[in-house]
């Protein structure tokens, strides 16, 4: 098998370190990789496989032809930020680099590929070089509703998100921790700065910048990729995102109404059958998903699978995955698999 050389931007952050750890434990066929972040962590050691990789400054590279011509990189996964996203991704483009992007910076554009493999791996394509990895918490839900709107087309969806700590980052994890030793040890809860608020014992109405129509951006977010990702404007889509005290994983209730009638056990037999979904679904012995056991899993759990009282077509049901991994490393490595599966890297 033919090995890759390939770079992680951004490889110190929360989501680099596990696009790193991705590679390593899919066994992605990695010849050489390199590791980019900024001046502030370049220099520190990462390890991969059997070696320790020197992390070097992105911002020193000022000749772009290097990333051929001195590493000869053939994909790079980005997850820096979408301002390095915006100035840098095209650079590497331009050298024949397959990006694969965990920023926002070019998801809604129409020529940029947003891939989730299990649901629209066709969207790759030899010409296409830069791939917009979604939102965290769109993937986890599209990877679900797929197989479902496949069978029976799903018409509308309400979705009210508890998102974990670590989707706004490092500093983000350690004001939680922060906030959780200090009233452990019965002292003054230190303010919030990077959260709009406490966090600890509470949970935030409030994930990024509210936009003229009084949702946020990443309620936005959530409604325009998931109709670009499964190619159907027609889909009504309303979300309601919140930030929950717990560190790893997103956790989601799903409505859906579908254009024909489905049994909860028809979705649960569907759902059973599709890739990259486990059902946990016993309510009688208090087993549905929870992000607690989702943490460090490959997969996107769902649950709590019922009929809607509602309305005649409606389905609802609870969803949850790693952030960290599925909602974003993982999708990268898996993007970049079906690169090469479908014989365009």
């Amino acid at each position: 098998m033919k090995n890759y050389n390939v770079a992680v931007v951004g490889a110190t952050g929360a989501v680099g370190l596990e696009m790193v750890n991705m590679l390593e434990k899919r066994d992605f066929p990695v010849g050489n990789l390199y590791l980019f972040a900024s001046s502030r962590t370049a220099g520190r050691k990462l390890k991969f496989r059997d070696r320790e990789i020197i992390v070097e400054d992105i911002n020193k590279i000022s000749d772009y032809s290097v990333l051929k011509t001195k590493y000869a990189l053939e994909v790079a996964l980005f997850s820096a930020g979408g301002s390095v996203s915006k100035a840098l991704a095209p650079k590497f483009a331009e050298q024949g680099i397959f990006v694969i992007d965990n920023s926002s910076a070019f998801r809604m554009e129409k020529e940029v590929p947003l891939v989730v493999p299990e649901v629209n791996s066709g969207a790759l394509s030899k010409n296409k070089k830069i791939i917009a990895n979604p939102n965290c918490s769109t993937i986890q839900m599209v990877v679900v509703l797929k197989p479902l709107h496949d069978a029976v087309k799903v018409k509308k969806i309400i979705v009210s998100t508890y998102q974990a700590v670590s989707g706004a980052g490092g500093r983000a994890v350690e004001e939680f921790q922060s906030q959780t030793s200090a009233w452990s040890k019965g002292e003054k809860i230190p303010p919030a700065v990077k959260l709009p608020h406490q966090i600890v014992f509470n949970i935030i109405p409030h994930i990024d910048v509210f936009v003229e129509n009084a949702y946020t951006k990443e309620e936005m977010k959530m409604v325009n990729e998931t109709k670009k990702i499964l190619g159907d404007d027609s889909i009504r889509v309303s979300a309601t995102c919140a930030r929950v005290p717990v560190f790893r994983g997103h956790s989601e209730a799903v409505w859906i109404e579908t254009e024909e009638k489905l049994t909860a056990q028809e979705a649960r037999n569907i759902l059973k059958h599709a890739e990259g979904i486990v059902v946990v679904d016993e309510p009688a012995q208090n087993r549905y998903p929870m992000p607690i056991n989702a943490a460090g899993e490959q997969v996107t759990y769902v649950g709590r699978i019922r009929e809607d009282i509602s309305t005649e077509n409606g389905i609802v049901m609870w969803i949850v995955s790693d952030n960290l991994l599925k909602g974003a490393a993982l999708n990268a490595v898996q993007i970049a698999e079906g690169l090469i599966a479908k014989g365009i890297l």
